[in-house]
């Protein structure tokens, strides 16, 4: 039988949990033709909501074509043009006249075409001779977008990875022809909220102020409480009330964790789930990345590293030049810690989430918080 709790983007609406503020929200936007910028903390859930609202659109709006492109591991222009290809080919079958002329024009840029080994879909390699031909391929797709006569919603996923790109210009670029999609809806995700926020909020950028934003945070207690009874239940396993409030408590409520933590206790097999079967769990997930997290170890200082373990048993630490932390940690001066905390801002292994209170610092990955707390 499926294992209910999905830890690998998204399989159906029945295995996702709430969201539903957040969806329909997106919906409008996406009927309005408004753009949008989905922000939030990594593994929060992005891409699963981003494919929840495919599966609505397609169930509601089947007019509506979708496109979604994740550029996380793309390095540059010409990666970005690869991956584009390959997501819109996926998304337009060729039996389609869309399909049949996105297949023409990339048949035209005679590229070597391979196939995945396990998906099987077609995988593009394209030269160029200068950077003007990546250019007119870029601007060539977008326009092919453009001329159809129908609505499509384009996804790119982790887009703040273009400011990693060595082209200096590619937002300038991407604005330019985005905005002559008129029937293009797009969605812009990243995990990166200070570069997210910088890409579209910064008035001498491009992007400045050309989309809504949809943030996503936790989702309430009593939803997600709900949410893992019902999918225990309905696979015939009975798990206490004191055990889900401990499952919440533990991975606090992040998306990613909560999902991966209650994926491991049904996967042990109990039919009747009881707080220590929980920690039980908890036990065997931190054991299992331990060899990562000793990597972590060889990677930091040792102030860096103590420093860590201090947010984590603190749990989250506002002021972190406070005497008080200081002391208790034996840190130093406040000038180190605020070096500390940006230089592990930097690694993204401390989280900085940013609210009218301030700035709450935590270590980003919850189970290495709740590893090292045992240090």
């Amino acid at each position: 039988m499926v294992n209910p709790f999905v830890i690998k983007s998204y399989e159906s609406k029945e295995f996702f949990c709430d969201r539903e503020e957040e969806l329909q929200l997106m919906l409008k936007n996406c009927i309005n033709k408004t753009d949008m910028t989905l922000i939030s903390r990594r593994r929060m859930g992005k891409t699963g909501l981003i494919f929840r609202l495919f599966d609505e659109l397609k169930s509601t709006h089947p007019e509506i074509f979708t496109v979604y492109l994740d550029i996380f591991i793309s390095r540059n222009l010409d990666d970005f043009i690869k991956l584009f290809a390959e997501a819109a080919v996926k998304a337009f079958p060729t039996k389609t006249k869309i399909g049949e002329r996105l297949m023409n024009f990339i048949k035209s840029l005679r590229p070597q075409v391979t196939y995945d080994s396990i998906t099987g879909e077609p995988q593009f390699q394209i030269v160029y001779h200068n950077d003007a031909e990546k250019e007119y391929t870029l601007r060539s797709l977008f326009e092919l977008l453009s001329s159809q006569n129908v609505h499509i919603v384009f996804a790119i996923d982790e887009f703040q990875q273009i400011r990693e790109y060595p082209e200096q210009n590619m937002e300038a670029l991407l604005r330019t022809y985005m905005q002559r999609c008129n029937n293009v809806t797009f969605i812009f995700s990243g995990s990166r909220k200070h570069l997210m926020t910088d890409i579209f909020t910064n008035a001498r950028k491009p992007f400045y102020s050309s989309t809504s934003f949809v943030s996503i945070d936790k989702i309430p207690e009593q939803s997600y409480s709900d949410f893992i009874f019902k999918q225990f239940s309905s696979h015939k396993r009975k798990i206490t009330e004191d055990a889900v409030n401990f499952i919440l408590e533990w991975t606090q409520r992040h998306t990613y964790y909560t999902q991966f933590l209650c994926h491991t206790i049904y996967a042990n097999g109990q039919k009747n789930i009881d707080l220590p079967e929980v920690k039980k769990a908890c036990g065997q997930v931190l054991s299992q990345r331990e060899p990562v997290y000793l990597q972590y170890r060889k990677m930091l200082t040792d102030k860096q590293w103590d420093y860590l373990i201090a947010v984590a048993k603190e749990g989250s630490v506002r002021q972190v030049t406070s005497a008080d932390f200081l002391k208790r940690y034996k840190i130093g001066g406040a000038s180190v810690s605020k070096r500390l905390v940006e230089s592990l801002c930097e690694k993204e292994l401390l989280n900085a989430e940013v609210s009218l209170d301030g700035i709450e610092y935590s270590v980003d990955d919850v189970f290495f918080s709740r590893w090292l707390e045992n240090l």
